[in-house]
């Protein structure tokens, strides 16, 4: 297990400002969860800054980034945030220890500036998915093609509490 876990994420988020609320649901043996960063605006009305969609299956490799949003008014310590979270939870809940995501290529320009984020995040290139019948599945699983990245569980953490603490 990791030294970075989500209790204290939750206390060093409060501290910051921010609300960090993790909603996991548990269908068919699958993990699906949302990770939320919010800031209180009023007491019964919160702003949603930035959140974290993805899914697990009971595989080392079964953690799958689904979609990521944060707000263009967020600090840049909300992404820095919801990855770190991201990766405390699924190594602190599921076997998974790799993720994989998708880069979508909607165009080359956004595609490439997305697999130079991932990288930075500690993501490697594995292959493109393009319109191949071997592709088909992971079209569906994703929603178009792009390039296919995996990563470390552990060495996103890392990367990703770094850039929280410096800000």
């Amino acid at each position: 297990m990791n030294c970075i876990n989500l209790q204290a994420l939750e206390r060093e988020a409060s501290k910051a400002g921010f609300l960090l609320r993790v909603q996991v649901r548990r269908p068919l043996g699958l993990w699906i969860i949302r990770i939320v960063v919010a800031k209180q605006i009023e007491p019964e009305k919160v702003i949603i800054l930035g959140e974290m969609k993805a899914w697990a299956y009971s595989s080392i490799n079964g953690f799958q980034l689904d979609t990521m949003r944060v707000s263009k008014d967020s600090p840049p310590s909300v992404g820095h945030l919801i990855w770190t979270s991201t990766m405390a939870w699924v190594l602190e809940a599921t076997p998974c220890r790799k993720a994989r995501l998708l880069a979508i290529r909607d165009n080359e320009k956004q595609n490439l500036r997305l697999v130079r984020y991932f990288s930075r995040r500690g993501f490697h290139s594995v292959r493109e998915v393009g319109a191949s019948p071997l592709d088909l599945l992971l079209r569906i699983v994703w929603g178009g093609a792009g390039t296919l990245m995996t990563g470390d569980c552990k060495e996103v953490l890392m990367k990703s509490y770094l850039l929280w603490q410096k800000i």
